[in-house]
Formats: C-alpha cells, sequence, structure tokens
C-alpha cells in the first residue's frame, strides 16, 4: 500500500478563503476516488496561510482491473449481407471499446443480440492522482482572483510550489508552468530561501513541524487554546471565549505563540465595546477578563513569529492597540458634547441607496411605520412617544465621528445607544436605538425593548420594501442588501412578540409610505408579499413544523403570524393522531369531489332526499358556531377536536349516499353541501396538502 500527498505552496491567503479551498479540495478528492474505484484507507487533510494540503493512505499501485460486458443491437442490425459488421455494429463496438474478438451472441426472449465481454485492465493510480491534481487546482473556488503567470491560471493569491509525493518518488507534473517537486517552505520568520526537502509523503507533518509549520489546523486551533490556559494559570483572568475570532486567527498563522499585552488603564474608561471592537474587529486580539466578568486592561494576540522575539513583537502591537483607542477616546470625547438628535439634521448628506434618498429620508419613513405600529397596537402616548423618539435617533450615530471615520463601522446602534445616555434620553430610547438592529444574523438575539422592537421591524421592512421597490429583488444566488436577513428579522420579532398585526397591511402601509418619496414598481407589493411568505415558511420549519403542516395552514396567507404558528403547532401535535389521519382522508375525498369547480350555492335541505344528508347539515351548522368560537377565543386545539369529531359525521355521510347521482340538481346540491364543509375546514387549516400514509381520496 502506498501514500500520495499533494501540498499547493502560496502566498498567504485571506483567513476567510482557506476553509472553503480545502473543503473544495476534500470534496473534490473524495469524489475522484469513488469515480475510480482507487480503494484507500485514511484521508488528512491540513491547510495554514501559506498551503493547501492533502494525504492519502492505503492506496494501491493500480486500479483493480473490471469485467465489461454491454449489450448492443440486435444481430439482424449488427451484421450486413456479407456477415461483417454493419455501421450499427462498428458504433456500438467503439462506444463499448471492446474489440471483435470480444464479440459473442446473446440470446434473449426478445431474440439474438450483439455482446461484447472483456476485462479492462485497471490505470495506474499515480496517473490518475496526477491527473486529479491538475483539474483540481483550478477548481478550488476563490471569491477574488487575479490572473497571475499564466493567462489560464487565475488564483487569489500567486502559486510559489507544488509538492506532489508517491511514498518517496516525486509525481512529474506541469500546473501553468509551475513544476512538482520535493521542496516545501517552512515559517515566515525562518527566512524564506529556507527549503524544507520532504523525503516522504509520510514524514511531511514531522518536518513541517520542524520548518515551524503545525499544518494540521485542528492540532494549531488547540494549540491556541492551549497556551490561553497557560498564560493565566493560577490567575483571576481568562482569555473571553470568541470561537468565531479562535477560527480567524487560526487561520492567520503556521505555529501559533500566544502574548500578552497591555494598554493603558485610564482607556477602560470608554465604553466596553469600543475597547474590545478595538481588540478583536480591528486587531484580531482577544479580550482579558477578570473572575466577575470585567475588562481588564490586558489583551492576547497570537503571534506567526519567532518566539525568541516576543517582546519586541509585543511592544509593536501595544503601541498599535494604544493608538486606536487614543482615537476612539478622541472620538467619544467629541462626539458626547453634542446631543444625539444634533446629528439628525447630518443624515441628509449620506444617501441611503441612490433611488431611495438618503439616511434622513429613511429616517422619516422609519418614524411613519412606527407610528402607523403604534396605532394599530393601541400604544399609550408615553410609550408611543418613546418608540417615535427611538425611531427619530436610530440612525443618527451614522454621522458621528466615531463612525464617520470608518473605524469602528460595527458599532452602530451601539454607539448610538452610548450617545443617548449621556445625552440624557430615556433609557428605552437608549435601548431601543442599539437593539433596532437586531436580529444582525440567524443566530443573533432579539429586541428586548418594545421600541427596539417595533423600529426594527420598521426599519428592516422599510427595507425590504424599498429595495424589491425600485427593481433590486435578491436573486438565488445573490442578497447584497441582506434582504432576506430583514425579512426574517422581521418575522422573528412579530412571532417572539405575539403582536396582532397583520404582515399584509404593513407591507401595504410601508409602500404607502414609500409612494410619498419615490416612484415604486407595480408588481413589487406582490413580490413583497411572496418574499415575505417564504421567511414565514422558513420560521415555521425552524419551530419543527412539517413541510406540508406549513403549507396546509398557510394556504389563505399569513397575515396574523402568532394565530398561524398557534395552528400550526396545534395540527403538528395532532397529525399523528389516527383519528386525525381518518379525517384527513375523509377531507381529502370532499376536496376531491368538487375540485375544478369554483362557484357553489348555498345548500338547499330542500333538495336533501335522506335524513343523513339532514343530520350532516345541522352538524355543520353547530360546527360552524364551535369553530369560530375557538378561533376566537385562538384556542385551535379545540377547534382541531370540533374538526376531528366531525369526521365522524363525514364518513357516515359518504357510507350512505351517493354524491354523484344521476338528478343534476341533487348532484349540484350535494356538492355545495360539501364545499361548506370544505369551507369551513379551511378557517383552520386545508386538510387536502397533508401527507398521511393512507390515501383513500375520491369516490
Amino acid at each position: 500500500m502506498h501514500t500520495f500527498l499533494f501540498e499547493l505552496g502560496i502566498e498567504e491567503l485571506p483567513d476567510n478563503v482557506i476553509i472553503p479551498a480545502i473543503s473544495s479540495l476534500k470534496s473534490s478528492l473524495e469524489r475522484m476516488l469513488e469515480e475510480a474505484n482507487l480503494s484507500h484507507s485514511d484521508i488528512w487533510f491540513g491547510s495554514s496561510p501559506r498551503r493547501l494540503a492533502v494525504s492519502v493512505k492505503g492506496l494501491a499501485e493500480r486500479q483493480a482491473d473490471v469485467e465489461i460486458c454491454k449489450s448492443g443491437p440486435s444481430v439482424n442490425i449488427a451484421y450486413d449481407a456479407d456477415g461483417g459488421l454493419s455501421k450499427a455494429g462498428q458504433g456500438f463496438l467503439r462506444k463499448s471499446g471492446g474489440t471483435p474478438e470480444d464479440i459473442f451472441v446473446q440470446t434473449t426472449d426478445k431474440g439474438d443480440f450483439i455482446a461484447v465481454r472483456f476485462v479492462q485492465p485497471g490505470s495506474d493510480s499515480k496517473d490518475i492522482l496526477k491527473a486529479w491534481v491538475l483539474t483540481a487546482i483550478p477548481q478550488i473556488p476563490l471569491p477574488k482572483k487575479m490572473i497571475w503567470k499564466d493567462k489560464n491560471l487565475a488564483f487569489s493569491r500567486p502559486i510559489r510550489w507544488i509538492v506532489a509525493l508517491w511514498d518517496s518518488e516525486v509525481l512529474e507534473l506541469n500546473c501553468m508552468g509551475i513544476r512538482s517537486g520535493r521542496t516545501s517552505f517552512g515559517n515566515r520568520y525562518l527566512g524564506l530561501d529556507r527549503c524544507l526537502t520532504i523525503e516522504s509523503a509520510e514524514a511531511y507533518e514531522e518536518l513541517l513541524e520542524l520548518g515551524r509549520v503545525v499544518v494540521d489546523r485542528d492540532k494549531r486551533r488547540r494549540m491556541i487554546q492551549t497556551q490561553f490556559r497557560a498564560l493565566f494559570r493560577d490567575s483571576e483572568y481568562s482569555v473571553k471565549e470568541d470561537e468565531r475570532l479562535l477560527d480567524t486567527v487560526c487561520n492567520l498563522v503556521e505555529y501559533p505563540c500566544a502574548v500578552i499585552g497591555e494598554f493603558d488603564a485610564s482607556f477602560l474608561s470608554l465604553p466596553e465595546k469600543i475597547i474590545t471592537s478595538t481588540i478583536s474587529q480591528n486587531q484580531k486580539y482577544f479580550s482579558v477578563y477578570d473572575a466577575d466578568n470585567t475588562l481588564s486592561n490586558q489583551f492576547v494576540f497570537v503571534s506567526n513569529g519567532d518566539p525568541a522575539h516576543s517582546e519586541i513583537i509585543k511592544a509593536g502591537n501595544e503601541k498599535v492597540v494604544a493608538a486606536r483607542l487614543e482615537d476612539a477616546a478622541w472620538f467619544f470625547k467629541e462626539d458626547s458634547k453634542r446631543m444625539l438628535d444634533s446629528f439628525v439634521p447630518h443624515l441628509q448628506d449620506v444617501v441611503f441607496q441612490s433611488k431611495l434618498g438618503t439616511l434622513k429620508d429613511k429616517t422619516e419613513r422609519v418614524v411613519a411605520l412606527a407610528n402607523y405600529i403604534c396605532e394599530e397596537l393601541g400604544l399609550s402616548e408615553p410609550q408611543k412617544s418613546r418608540v417615535l423618539r427611538t425611531a427619530q435617533l436610530c440612525k443618527a450615530d451614522l454621522v458621528s465621528l466615531m463612525l464617520g471615520e470608518k473605524e469602528f463601522t460595527k458599532l452602530q446602534g451601539y454607539m448610538g445607544m452610548q450617545y443617548a445616555l449621556v445625552g440624557g434620553e430615556d433609557s428605552e430610547v437608549a435601548q431601543g436605538i442599539y437593539e433596532h438592529y437586531m436580529p444582525r444574523g440567524s443566530n443573533d438575539e432579539l429586541p428586548s425593548s418594545l421600541s427596539g422592537a417595533i423600529c426594527a421591524v420598521a426599519d428592516k421592512l422599510d427595507t425590504v420594501c424599498g429595495i424589491i421597490g425600485v427593481g433590486l429583488m435578491p436573486t438565488g444566488s445573490a442578497d447584497p442588501f441582506a434582504l432576506r436577513r430583514a425579512a426574517g428579522g422581521v418575522v422573528q420579532i412579530l412571532a417572539q412578540w405575539a403582536w396582532h398585526l397583520d404582515i399584509e397591511k404593513l407591507i401595504l402601509q410601508a409602500f404607502s409610505v414609500l409612494a410619498s418619496m419615490i416612484d415604486v414598481e407595480p408588481e413589487a407589493p406582490n413580490q413583497v408579499k411572496n418574499f415575505f411568505a417564504q421567511r414565514v415558511n422558513w420560521l415555521l420549519k425552524e419551530l419543527g413544523i412539517s413541510y406540508d403542516v406549513v403549507a396546509g395552514v398557510t394556504h389563505a396567507g399569513f397575515a396574523y403570524l402568532p394565530h398561524l404558528i398557534a395552528r400550526a403547532q396545534a395540527l403538528e401535535e395532532l397529525r399523528l393522531d389516527e383519528r386525525f389521519i381518518r379525517l384527513v382522508v375523509g377531507f381529502k375525498r370532499v376536496s376531491n369531489i368538487i375540485a375544478g369547480k369554483k362557484e357553489f350555492a348555498e345548500p338547499d335541505p330542500a333538495l336533501f332526499e335522506s335524513d343523513v344528508e339532514s343530520d350532516l347539515y345541522a352538524a355543520l351548522k353547530a360546527l360552524s358556531i364551535s369553530i369560530s368560537e375557538a378561533l376566537v377565543m385562538m384556542d385551535y386545539p379545540k377547534a382541531l377536536r370540533e374538526l376531528v369529531d366531525f369526521g365522524k359525521v363525514i364518513d357516515h355521510f359518504f357510507d350512505h349516499v351517493l354524491v354523484n347521482c344521476e338528478d343534476l340538481r341533487v348532484r349540484e346540491n350535494r356538492h355545495a353541501l360539501l364545499a361548506a364543509i370544505r369551507r369551513e375546514f379551511v378557517k383552520v387549516a386545508d386538510l387536502s396538502l397533508i401527507v398521511v400514509e393512507t390515501d383513500l381520496t375520491g369516490e
């Protein structure tokens, strides 16, 4: 058994492309090995900023031989009058890969056919792997590529070397002028001319580590975590856990060395997120907290340099942090001299979107939508005043020095909250300014204040309606304005707060506000309704609702989301009940009989020919009253129980009445009766869309 090693050496890749790149190589290699039927044991993948690597162990010398047996055309067609192969026979032979000596006659029930049987020798494993390398490199997904060395080779960074080994043998290949070999390179601080000669594929990891490169990413990650713990052993301090930052830093270094740095304790007077944003987001360092979860003036950075020079590296990093915090302190001091509402007029100078006006225009639309929501919810005047104040100030910090200088853009909302508190605004208004951006992502928290929740809905709804309103509908692969995230946030907030708000009316109100400022595409309102319908379906599925139940409860729209969720959850709980399954089957039968017909008269009791019809009609009237009462109380389990009980009446009706009888008037009256049943049922859910194992529909 043999070991294959492939290493692609490159200039430092951006941290965010390394994982997708190595994942692409992994899936490509696994797919190739499966398709080529190459047996193997372990597959290992490694990466660092300067290399992507893969190793496969337990490879056979060559593919196993395969017996090929293929059937062709009938004997009459395969041979001509002279007994030679016809064009059809020759074509089959070419496609099959066989020779004339491999042909035999295959007798079947349908006649005699020519066929071939031969043994196809397996290809050499080395040749297969060499071909894979040449196809895999150009297929690595990279967001931004540049042409380098060869016009046919586009890559994010220049490719510097290729290692391709079969045990200790170099696999000779040439990728766009770059020849493979056994030479790799260690950590940059050892010198760019420091070559590492890899004698065998098995020795790769060990040799790289001697060159201060830990190519196993998971091992590198564990090293960083171990070093963090060691730095503060027997101390009250610890590094703040940040999995995302840890992943990023792991992709930035080849041989991690964690070092403690410090900044002047006077900076701790700044709002905490200013400091942590400077440390983590801008510098990719880790914050340090004490046992009481109080931020300290220490930080930890992970160096890729020579550990012997850690003090010099530390001094440089401390200098950078100090400079950034000095800038932040000055911005904060200058911004705090002004009231937050003094920034609002300057929003007129910042364009939100070319067709949607400025941030001042957007703020006015958010205020108008927030006012509408307050009216719909019947809020008190003091509470409404807080909401509208939040809406008026929610974008003001975007033109502050702190954010306007583009140094701390991720602090939008947070700085607005801080400046609001400094200026003496109501605490709920300040909190709402911060929370109106929530949720910022799929796993982010939702607003906890009423002002924040209302302004978040107003802001996100205005963005979705505005962007789609000017013709910028997201595509399957592109959503540059993050409209799906915004619409998802709206439905999440509406669900959490259980507001009795009609989403469709909210959408129309948003377009009404927009129409007073811009020209809106005529089809935009319907597009936005469909867009939100997709987000509602997504939310229901996130809550564990089955796809058919989602379809059943959303058939008539999604106006009141809390009601929709309650109906879906009640239906989901009941769907495995045997009586409910029988009800679904019966309802599908009702729907199928009257399918294709849209208009029905009211049932006429005078045309009933049996007590069974009269009993069904009477039970239906009682059901209508019970269903209405349950829906008013939002008691959907009770509504469904009423339907289940009514299922026995439906079954009895079908057992004793022929719906599609010969008398046209009687038949249409019975159809009207079934239509009335369907109308009552769909007030709760369209049960015809529920999937059950037993489906005895139709008459």
